[in-house]
């Protein structure tokens, strides 16, 4: 199952009760490509596990489908931070799908 993409997306946020959560989205093919690489292969809430890097950050998380075939991926603050990402940012995304335990 092993693969590696790279795109470009916008940065946006979402606003729970008190927190802020920022997130970019995959393009609809990589989405499309990846649904189909990891069926019967996903975790919790249909999520896929990564590897991600951002410029110089790399970390493990996940994406999750966002109801209209796409996935997202969370961006934390510390990599928001590190990377000096403000709100209205394009960002440049490698993400590489890791094997479910």
């Amino acid at each position: 199952m092993p693969a590696r993409y790279a795109f470009t997306a916008p940065l946006w946020q979402w606003k729970g009760r008190r927190d802020e959560w920022f997130f970019v989205s995959l393009p609809e093919d990589l989405s499309d490509e990846i649904t189909a690489r990891t069926d019967g292969l996903r975790g919790g809430f249909d999520s896929v596990p990564v590897d991600v890097t951002v410029g110089r950050t790399s970390w493990r998380t996940s994406i999750f489908p966002m109801g209209d075939g796409r996935y997202s991926l969370p961006l934390k603050k510390t990599v928001r931070v590190a990377e000096g990402i403000e709100h209205d940012a394009t960002v440049d995304v490698v993400i590489a799908l890791r094997e479910l335990r």
